[in-house]
């Protein structure tokens, strides 16, 4: 039988383990190319996403440096679309299809469309890709069964992340065990250890929920209004204004009420009262966002409001307050999915239709 011309791999690799490390070479063995489509590459750091497109790139690298240098290991980011899995589909489709027809461009192929190269998704043989192959039934199927039990990065990640990290040499090649320990010397670690005791402490004086939070997507002349975090978790990322609801509150009344504690907003004569904030919600652009996984925190819906200010030329004044380390307006062509804190870049495109 014909060598599969191209296999998918599709996973976060937060971080790489031998069990990865394994469908990768089996997959080889059985098709020509290899693409690995490295998720969560948008994501600001947390504990769950600690690692950058980059970094897990790096580590691929230290393991399949010849494969990846013969162009038979082909590495590429793909971003996370939390609440459309056909966007996501949408980006891993157009991702292939770029990989596949670049390498047909350049090895005499020109004539050859995408539907001429043999595609099948991998993965392990009782893992969740049975997920993924309903989303690409054009795909054939190339499974691979694990020889290694039944850790995941998510036991990795849970060993790290302690005042003393203990890296598990014995599921990590030399090159991802080497990476972890000179990771966990830097202030990045400090700052992520810091987030990860805090939310392992969370649902001990919190409960796990499910609560209830409403965020305020502020507007005005090609701009939106941000708060950056002040404490853990997501410390120094740009944040909505929001927070959770009072006991005795109207959902739509915290969002106002969070709005003015957190960025104090005025319009020069004075803090803008919550009557004309009121005003300037589109009440037809108001969202629930409920992911399981939006936040790390726990099951926390938010509920995501509008309010579109008249355009001018002087933005209205905002200052940091509450819990913000500061509030400012910022242009959208300036900001990247992962300056972002959770799911709220997400919210942005789809509420200011990016």
């Amino acid at each position: 039988m014909n060598k599969i011309d191209f296999g998918v791999f599709i996973g976060r690799f937060q971080p790489l383990h031998i069990g990865h490390e394994h469908v990768i070479a089996r997959a080889l063995e059985r098709a020509e190319r290899l693409i690995v489509l490295v998720g969560s590459a948008n994501v600001a750091r947390d504990p769950r996403n600690p690692f950058s497109f980059a970094e897990r790139e790096a580590m691929l690298r230290s393991n399949f440096r010849y494969e990846m240098a013969e162009g038979r290991l082909i590495v590429a980011p793909l971003d996370d679309h939390l609440y459309s899995d056909t966007a996501w589909v949408a980006d891993v489709q157009r991702k292939v299809r770029a990989i596949v027809l670049d390498h047909g461009n350049h090895h005499g192929f020109q004539n050859r469309g995408i539907a001429d190269f043999r595609v099948a998704l991998t993965g392990y043989g009782k893992d969740a890709s049975s997920y993924y192959l309903k989303l690409f039934p054009e795909w054939e199927n190339l499974q691979i069964d694990s020889q290694y039990g039944t850790f995941s990065s998510t036991d990795v990640r849970r060993r790290y992340f302690q005042r003393i990290p203990e890296i598990a040499n014995t599921i990590l090649s030399l090159g991802v065990a080497d990476f972890l320990r000179s990771f966990a010397m830097g202030e990045i670690f400090r700052s992520l250890l810091e987030e990860a005791e805090y939310l392992d402490a969370y649902p001990t004086q919190w409960g796990v929920g499910p609560f209830i939070t409403a965020d305020a997507v502020v507007v005005q002349s090609g701009h939106i209004l941000l708060v950056e975090r002040g404490q853990a978790p997501g410390k120094g990322l740009l944040a909505l204004p929001g927070g959770f609801v009072n006991p005795a509150e109207r959902i739509r009344d915290a969002a106002i009420r969070e709005l003015r504690e957190e960025t104090a907003i005025s319009d020069g004569k004075g803090q803008i009262p919550p009557a004309m904030l009121a005003s300037f919600i589109e009440d037809a652009r108001t969202r629930v966002f409920d992911a399981p996984t939006r936040s790390l925190r726990g099951r926390i819906v938010t509920h995501a409001y509008l309010f579109r200010l008249p355009e001018r030329r002087k933005l209205f004044s905002v200052k940091g307050g509450d819990d913000a380390a500061h509030a400012r307006w910022y242009r959208f062509g300036d900001l990247t999915p992962d300056m972002l804190f959770e799911d709220h870049w997400s919210i942005i495109e789809e509420m200011a239709d990016l």
